[in-house]
C-alpha cells in the first residue's frame, strides 16, 4: 500500500495512539518523520523516539507523554498538504495558541519551530500545528 502523504501519516498514527492511551507508536521512518520527533522532543511534546533498522526497512518508535492521564498534545494538525503548499516568511509565521503551542516549519536550515525559525529570521513551509 502506498502513502501518498507520509507526514500526515506519521502526525496521524501520533494522534490515534495518544486517543488510544498508547505508551508508544511505530511508524517507517524518514528524514523527515524523525525532524518532526527530534522538534516534538525538543518542545516537550513526546518523550523520546528511537530509529531502528530491520534488515533494509527503518521504523521510527515515538515515546508519547501524558500529564495526569490526558496527552500532552491536545492537537495536532496537518497544514502544509502534498495537495497545497503553504509558505510563510519570518515574519508571518503563526503563532499558536499565542505562543503556547508550536508551529513546525521547514526551513533551509532543516525543520524547526517556530520560535526558533523567527529567531534566526527564516521563513518557510509550515508544516504542523501541535498545541
Amino acid at each position: 500500500m502506498s502513502i501518498n502523504d507520509p507526514i500526515g501519516d506519521f502526525l496521524t498514527r501520533i494522534r490515534n495512539g495518544q486517543q488510544a492511551r498508547k505508551k508508544f507508536i511505530v511508524s517507517p521512518s524518514s528524514k523527515q518523520r524523525e525532524a518532526i520527533a527530534g522538534v516534538l522532543k525538543d518542545e516537550g511534546y513526546i518523550s523520546d523516539y528511537a530509529v531502528a533498522t530491520e534488515g533494509q526497512k527503518k521504523t521510527i518508535t515515538v515515546t508519547l507523554k501524558y500529564f495526569e492521564g490526558k496527552p500532552v498534545i491536545e492537537r495536532l494538525q496537518r497544514i502544509s498538504k502534498p495537495s497545497l503548499r503553504l509558505y510563510k516568511g519570518a515574519d508571518q509565521l503563526p503563532k499558536v495558541l499565542g505562543g503556547l503551542g508550536v508551529a513546525i516549519i521547514s526551513t533551509s536550515q532543516g525543520l524547526l519551530s517556530d520560535r526558533k525559525a523567527r529567531a534566526a529570521g527564516q521563513g518557510g513551509e509550515v508544516v504542523c500545528l501541535v498545541a
